[in-house]
Protein backbone atom coordinates (compact mmCIF):
# COMPACT_ATOMS: atom_id res chain seq x y z
CA UNK A 1 0.00 0.00 0.00
CA UNK A 2 2.71 2.48 0.96
CA UNK A 3 4.51 1.98 -2.37
CA UNK A 4 1.38 2.94 -4.27
CA UNK A 5 0.76 6.01 -2.11
CA UNK A 6 4.41 7.05 -2.33
CA UNK A 7 3.99 7.36 -6.10
CA UNK A 8 1.35 10.07 -5.63
CA UNK A 9 2.82 11.69 -2.49
CA UNK A 10 3.42 15.38 -3.15
CA UNK A 11 6.95 16.52 -2.48
CA UNK A 12 8.08 20.15 -2.16
CA UNK A 13 9.59 21.44 -5.40
CA UNK A 14 13.36 21.82 -5.75
CA UNK A 15 14.31 25.40 -6.46
CA UNK A 16 17.15 27.90 -6.44
CA UNK A 17 17.83 29.72 -3.17
CA UNK A 18 16.60 33.09 -4.49
CA UNK A 19 13.42 31.50 -5.88
CA UNK A 20 12.83 29.75 -2.55
CA UNK A 21 13.23 33.06 -0.69
CA UNK A 22 10.75 34.80 -2.99
CA UNK A 23 8.31 31.91 -2.68
CA UNK A 24 8.51 32.10 1.11
CA UNK A 25 8.00 35.89 1.10
CA UNK A 26 4.98 35.61 -1.19
CA UNK A 27 3.37 32.82 0.84
CA UNK A 28 3.99 34.60 4.14
CA UNK A 29 2.42 37.76 2.71
CA UNK A 30 -0.54 35.78 1.33
CA UNK A 31 -1.03 34.07 4.67
CA UNK A 32 -1.04 37.45 6.50
CA UNK A 33 -3.47 38.97 4.03
CA UNK A 34 -5.79 35.98 4.30
CA UNK A 35 -5.71 36.13 8.10
CA UNK A 36 -6.59 39.84 7.98
CA UNK A 37 -9.14 39.92 5.17
CA UNK A 38 -10.09 36.42 4.09
CA UNK A 39 -10.08 35.13 0.53
CA UNK A 40 -11.14 38.52 -0.87
CA UNK A 41 -7.81 40.01 0.26
CA UNK A 42 -5.78 37.54 -1.81
CA UNK A 43 -5.35 39.52 -5.00
CA UNK A 44 -2.12 39.13 -6.93
CA UNK A 45 -1.52 42.90 -6.67
CA UNK A 46 -1.98 42.95 -2.90
CA UNK A 47 0.17 39.88 -2.33
CA UNK A 48 2.99 41.19 -4.54
CA UNK A 49 2.97 44.55 -2.74
CA UNK A 50 2.93 42.95 0.72
CA UNK A 51 5.76 40.59 -0.25
CA UNK A 52 7.86 43.35 -1.80
CA UNK A 53 8.10 41.59 -5.17
CA UNK A 54 6.84 42.40 -8.64
CA UNK A 55 3.47 41.17 -9.89
CA UNK A 56 5.30 39.18 -12.54
CA UNK A 57 7.10 37.18 -9.86
CA UNK A 58 3.78 36.13 -8.35
CA UNK A 59 2.23 35.32 -11.74
CA UNK A 60 5.25 33.30 -12.90
CA UNK A 61 5.36 31.22 -9.74
CA UNK A 62 1.68 30.83 -8.84
CA UNK A 63 -0.30 31.81 -11.93
CA UNK A 64 -3.35 33.33 -10.29
CA UNK A 65 -5.33 33.49 -7.06
CA UNK A 66 -6.20 29.78 -7.12
CA UNK A 67 -2.51 28.95 -7.57
CA UNK A 68 -1.68 31.05 -4.52
CA UNK A 69 -4.37 29.27 -2.53
CA UNK A 70 -3.08 25.85 -3.58
CA UNK A 71 0.42 26.81 -2.48
CA UNK A 72 -0.86 28.05 0.89
CA UNK A 73 -2.59 24.71 1.45
CA UNK A 74 0.30 22.61 0.15
CA UNK A 75 2.35 22.36 3.36
CA UNK A 76 -0.56 21.29 5.53
CA UNK A 77 -1.69 18.76 2.93
CA UNK A 78 1.79 17.28 2.68
CA UNK A 79 1.97 16.93 6.46
CA UNK A 80 -1.27 14.94 6.45
CA UNK A 81 -0.14 12.84 3.49
CA UNK A 82 3.12 11.97 5.22
CA UNK A 83 1.23 11.02 8.39
CA UNK A 84 -0.91 8.65 6.30
CA UNK A 85 2.15 7.01 4.74
CA UNK A 86 4.70 7.13 7.56
CA UNK A 87 2.78 7.98 10.74
CA UNK A 88 1.62 5.87 13.63
CA UNK A 89 -1.62 3.92 13.44
CA UNK A 90 -4.49 4.35 13.15
CA UNK A 91 -3.80 7.26 10.76
CA UNK A 92 -0.63 5.58 9.53
CA UNK A 93 -0.13 1.94 8.53
CA UNK A 94 -0.87 -0.91 10.90
CA UNK A 95 -4.55 -0.50 11.80
CA UNK A 96 -7.64 -2.10 10.21
CA UNK A 97 -9.10 -0.29 7.19
CA UNK A 98 -12.15 1.09 9.00
CA UNK A 99 -10.02 2.53 11.81
CA UNK A 100 -7.60 4.08 9.34
CA UNK A 101 -10.44 5.65 7.37
CA UNK A 102 -12.04 7.04 10.53
CA UNK A 103 -8.67 8.50 11.60
CA UNK A 104 -8.13 10.01 8.14
CA UNK A 105 -11.51 11.75 8.09
CA UNK A 106 -11.04 12.99 11.64
CA UNK A 107 -7.68 14.55 10.67
CA UNK A 108 -9.02 15.85 7.35
CA UNK A 109 -11.97 17.55 9.03
CA UNK A 110 -9.51 19.33 11.38
CA UNK A 111 -7.70 20.60 8.29
CA UNK A 112 -10.95 21.54 6.53
CA UNK A 113 -12.32 23.42 9.54
CA UNK A 114 -9.10 25.46 9.78
CA UNK A 115 -8.91 26.27 6.05
CA UNK A 116 -12.48 26.03 4.75
CA UNK A 117 -12.48 29.21 2.63
CA UNK A 118 -9.12 28.42 1.06
CA UNK A 119 -10.05 24.81 0.31
CA UNK A 120 -13.37 25.94 -1.12
CA UNK A 121 -11.66 28.38 -3.46
CA UNK A 122 -9.12 25.77 -4.61
CA UNK A 123 -11.87 23.18 -5.23
CA UNK A 124 -14.18 25.52 -7.15
CA UNK A 125 -11.65 27.61 -9.13
CA UNK A 126 -12.79 25.91 -12.36
CA UNK A 127 -15.22 23.14 -13.31
CA UNK A 128 -13.85 19.86 -11.98
CA UNK A 129 -10.94 21.57 -10.22
CA UNK A 130 -11.38 19.53 -7.06
CA UNK A 131 -10.68 16.25 -8.82
CA UNK A 132 -7.46 17.50 -10.43
CA UNK A 133 -5.85 18.72 -7.21
CA UNK A 134 -2.83 16.58 -6.37
CA UNK A 135 -3.96 16.15 -2.78
CA UNK A 136 -7.38 14.88 -3.90
CA UNK A 137 -5.67 12.26 -6.07
CA UNK A 138 -3.72 11.13 -3.00
CA UNK A 139 -6.77 11.05 -0.68
CA UNK A 140 -8.73 9.10 -3.29
CA UNK A 141 -6.00 6.51 -3.78
CA UNK A 142 -5.63 6.07 -0.01
CA UNK A 143 -9.36 5.47 0.47
CA UNK A 144 -9.65 3.21 -2.58
CA UNK A 145 -6.90 1.02 -1.11
CA UNK A 146 -8.69 0.93 2.25
CA UNK A 147 -11.91 -0.04 0.44
CA UNK A 148 -10.23 -2.73 -1.68
CA UNK A 149 -12.58 -5.43 -0.30
CA UNK A 150 -15.65 -3.54 -1.55
CA UNK A 151 -17.09 -4.22 -5.04
CA UNK A 152 -16.28 -0.72 -6.44
CA UNK A 153 -13.48 0.77 -4.32
CA UNK A 154 -12.64 3.64 -6.70
CA UNK A 155 -16.25 4.82 -6.83
CA UNK A 156 -16.70 4.39 -3.09
CA UNK A 157 -13.58 6.50 -2.43
CA UNK A 158 -15.12 9.36 -4.46
CA UNK A 159 -18.42 8.98 -2.59
CA UNK A 160 -16.64 9.15 0.78
CA UNK A 161 -14.65 12.21 -0.26
CA UNK A 162 -17.87 13.86 -1.40
CA UNK A 163 -18.80 14.17 2.29
CA UNK A 164 -15.86 16.51 2.91
CA UNK A 165 -16.21 18.73 -0.16
CA UNK A 166 -15.66 22.30 1.00
CA UNK A 167 -18.73 23.65 -0.82
CA UNK A 168 -21.00 21.09 0.84
CA UNK A 169 -19.64 21.74 4.30
CA UNK A 170 -19.84 25.52 3.91
CA UNK A 171 -23.52 25.05 3.02
CA UNK A 172 -24.10 22.74 6.01
CA UNK A 173 -22.52 25.29 8.35
CA UNK A 174 -24.73 28.02 6.87
CA UNK A 175 -27.75 25.85 7.73
CA UNK A 176 -26.65 25.65 11.37
CA UNK A 177 -25.15 22.18 11.21
CA UNK A 178 -21.98 22.55 13.25
CA UNK A 179 -18.66 20.74 12.91
CA UNK A 180 -19.60 18.30 15.68
CA UNK A 181 -22.64 17.11 13.75
CA UNK A 182 -20.67 17.02 10.50
CA UNK A 183 -18.02 14.84 12.15
CA UNK A 184 -20.65 12.51 13.59
CA UNK A 185 -22.34 12.09 10.19
CA UNK A 186 -19.06 11.44 8.39
CA UNK A 187 -17.97 8.91 11.04
CA UNK A 188 -21.31 7.09 10.81
CA UNK A 189 -21.04 6.82 7.03
CA UNK A 190 -17.41 5.68 7.13
CA UNK A 191 -18.22 3.12 9.81
CA UNK A 192 -20.98 1.68 7.64
CA UNK A 193 -19.21 1.78 4.27
CA UNK A 194 -15.55 0.98 4.93
CA UNK A 195 -15.81 -2.68 5.84
CA UNK A 196 -15.27 -5.94 3.99
CA UNK A 197 -18.39 -7.11 2.18
CA UNK A 198 -18.30 -10.38 4.12
CA UNK A 199 -18.27 -8.63 7.50
CA UNK A 200 -21.41 -9.16 9.65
Amino acid sequence: MNDELLRVLRRPPRERADAARNRTRVLEAASRLFAEGGVAALTVDAVAQAAGVGKGTVFRRFGDKSGLVSALLDQRERELQEAVVFGRPPLGPGAPARERALAFFDAYLDYLADHLDLVRLSETAAPGARFRIGAYVFWHRHLAILCADRPEPDHLAHVLLGMVAADLNAELLSQGIDWGRIRAGVAEAVDALVAPVHAP
